[in-house]
């Protein structure tokens, strides 16, 4: 395991205190954040910006979840021990790590291929095991399904049928949707093959889903 010590121990309590208090309630999501160290996910020296709650670059286009948000769409999911959960967007590999500290089964894809390699070999070195995959988002991995949770950490312009397709009746799909520089939250709760419950909820900024991967 690298380095997590006092110092990183008590910056990330701080963080969890500030997540709390910008209105996070689900303990369960708080705990679970508090067991993942956020700065081994980013280059050694932005200790400080690993626990400011704000979202920061990883390459690739890409960027590390501001931590509110992560708990935000994790306390959507509201996730149970032993859930098969399929998240569109690994990334790092942050809220990866989250959904398993809560007991989820999770399959991950990755459409960047540089990320996907970085995060295959990071994780296992902190004894975290996902299933992750180097694909198309937009496809999910019917392979695997039905999912119980599917989690979407970038920006969509619509909600793609293959994923509702992919969902458990009583699943839930958490996604944000827009093809702007923000995205409404949406929860889908999947009543039968044919009919979804839809809520619509706060606006956030996500990098954009991307489409057409190349195989």
């Amino acid at each position: 395991m690298l380095n997590d010590d006092f110092k990183t121990l008590g910056m990330r309590r701080k963080l969890i205190f500030l997540v709390r208090e910008k209105g996070i309630t689900d303990e369960h999501v708080l705990d679970a954040m508090m067991k993942v160290p956020r700065h081994l996910f980013m280059d050694k020296d932005f200790i400080r910006q690993a626990y400011a709650d704000a979202a920061f670059k990883i390459g690739s286009g890409q960027t590390i979840s501001q931590p509110y948000t992560v708990a935000y769409q994790s306390s959507l999911l509201d996730i149970k021990k032993g859930d098969k959960v399929l998240e569109i967007g690994t990334g790092s590999g942050y809220q990866t790590c989250v959904l398993l500290e809560l007991g989820a089964k999770v399959f991950s894809i990755e459409r960047q291929k540089e990320l996907y390699d970085k995060t295959k070999v990071f994780l296992p070195s902190i004894n975290y095991n996902p299933k992750l995959f180097y694909g198309d988002g937009y496809k999910g991995l019917p392979a695997f399904a039905p999912f119980d949770k599917i989690l979407v950490t970038c920006g969509a312009p619509f909600i793609p049928q293959d994923l509702l397709g992919q969902l458990r009746i009583g699943g839930t799909l958490v996604i944000p949707v827009g093809a702007g520089k923000q995205q409404v939250m949406t929860t889908v709760l999947k009543l039968s093959d044919l009919e979804y419950e839809t809520h619509e909820l706060d606006h956030f900024s996500f990098v954009p889903m991307l489409e057409d991967k190349e195989r």
